[in-house]
């Protein structure tokens, strides 16, 4: 029971950033704040299944992480398609900028609320 307020709080967390992204002109749109918590959840639950498959920190080295980069958009693409009200307007293109804006926007606002002692640093 202890992990689940941090799950709700990192959940919110994107949808919150989730639904700044689609203001920006990258090709997110996300019909509602409740379309982007269903996105939110299942891009916490795809990044959690993904990741510890994504490659050493040694590919990413090699790639210039643009391993990452392709995961990242992979991951935002698999969301858009499994959530009704997510759509990514350019396709993969909409998927590394919106994925990018979206590791921007998250890392802002988490950051905002651990200074603000919202959550806790870690």
């Amino acid at each position: 029971m202890s992990f689940l307020i941090p799950f709700i709080i990192t959940t919110l967390i994107l949808a919150i950033s989730l639904v700044i992204v689609s203001k920006l002109p990258v090709g997110v749109e996300i019909d509602s704040f409740g379309n982007a918590v269903v996105a939110g959840i299942i891009l916490g639950l795809l990044n959690a299944l993904i990741r510890p498959f994504a490659g050493s920190i040694l590919l990413n080295v090699i790639t210039l992480g643009l391993v990452s980069l392709v995961l990242n958009a992979l991951v935002f693409g698999i969301a858009a398609v499994l959530v009704p009200g997510f759509r990514l307007r350019w396709g993969f293109l909409s998927a590394i900028l919106g994925g990018l804006a979206l590791a921007i926007v998250n890392g802002i606002l988490d950051r905002i609320l651990t200074m603000l002692g919202f959550i806790a640093a870690g």
